[in-house]
């Protein structure tokens, strides 16, 4: 009766210790165990982190620190901390919080456009992703890349298509820039590649023409009628196939200054005298690279280009954002003379 009595204990004590087992169990692995009041938490991995990297980052999302390591380490995820964009949300509990940290890595939208140059394009990548701008302005720039694709320091630019891109948080620069070749492929299809031999530009050369129309008018509608000017220009044996595109020189004084961030409004005479390259005043034919990172209208209005009498065009003060647009250079300079005195009322000295 006696030895019934202790097996009896034995086996209450033992119930008990595994219902207080369990409920720990159960409260480690099923209970909430967020700590913010917003809905949603974002937590970013460094690539190459470690566990207590990683610890010591979720801490202050966590109410029980201890039972998430707890957890964490019974899962393995201790071993296997993966880098990422990791978005948690309220009252999660810690099987979950695993769970979203070990293969729920988040994608984000990387958009860019209106650069000038790469160094420009790495720097406004580089706020997105987690590469940071000088390892992604090196893969822009690796030689071994530019012979592969037949690209050169001048022409890289025109691989990449402005747009909304969707990549991973922890990207590298050279994984960002070969994903983007896969994109100008893309973008470079049957068809538009159809139209670039059609006017006899190849894709390089109508990015770099695209560019100067970016440069000369935001308004959408008008830049096939630009493009149409330009492209008369290149067709025709006067002037030896200069372009005279004001924005060019604008781009040829900063590469001559080595100051990208100086604002020109108006193209003096003595910047047309400057002997760059980028100069089509001076150079004739298209500049050695795009001046600017042109949008998909602008590259279409040059594949698309307006058809017309077209050679000369100057900003139309009587409708803000537009040209007056003129076929002989006296309609062209009566044109330019109302442009003169209203920019000159306006005291733009440069």
């Amino acid at each position: 009766m006696y030895i019934k009595k202790i097996v009896l204990g034995i086996v209450l004590i033992g119930l008990v210790g595994a219902g207080v087992f369990a409920y720990y169990v159960y409260q480690a692995l099923f209970l909430p165990n967020t700590n913010f009041d917003t809905d949603t938490a974002t937590v970013y991995v460094p690539t190459g982190s470690s566990y207590t990297e990683l610890n010591e980052t979720i801490r202050p999302l966590v109410r029980d620190i201890y039972s998430f390591d707890k957890i964490a380490r019974r899962k393995g995820y201790t071993r296997n901390i993966k880098a990422g964009k990791y978005v948690l949300k309220k009252g999660m509990n810690n099987n979950q919080l695993v769970n979203t940290l070990r293969s729920q890595n988040t994608p984000i939208q990387v958009s860019f456009n209106n650069q000038e140059r790469l160094e420009d394009l790495a720097g406004r990548v580089g706020q997105q992703i987690e590469a940071d701008s000088i390892a992604i302005a090196a893969a822009f720039k690796d030689p071994t890349f530019f012979k592969a694709h037949d690209f050169s320091l001048a022409t890289a630019l025109s691989m990449y298509v402005p747009n909304k891109y969707e990549f991973f948080w922890n990207t590298s620069g050279v994984q960002f820039r070969d994903r983007m070749w896969k994109e100008y492929q893309r973008f470079w299809n049957t068809k538009r590649t159809a139209q670039a031999k059609a006017i006899g530009l190849t894709p390089q050369e109508v990015v770099a023409l695209a560019a100067i129309v970016q440069k000369e008018t935001a308004k959408v509608d008008e830049r096939p009628r630009v493009a149409g000017v330009y492209m008369n220009r290149l067709k025709t044996n006067e002037t030896a196939k200069l372009l005279q595109a004001d924005p060019t020189v604008i781009y040829a004084v900063k590469q001559h200054r080595n100051d990208w961030d100086v604002v020109i409004k108006r193209v003096l005479y003595k910047d047309l005298e400057l002997d760059n390259p980028y100069n089509t005043y001076k150079y004739p034919g298209l500049p050695p690279g795009p001046i600017t990172m042109p949008d998909i209208s602008s590259i279409d209005a040059v594949l698309g280009y307006e058809t017309h009498g077209y050679y000369y065009f100057v900003a139309n003060v009587e409708r803000f954002g537009y040209h007056k647009f003129a076929k002989t250079l006296r309609q062209h300079n009566q044109n330019k003379e109302q442009y003169v005195r209203w920019i000159n009322r306006q005291g733009v000295r440069r």
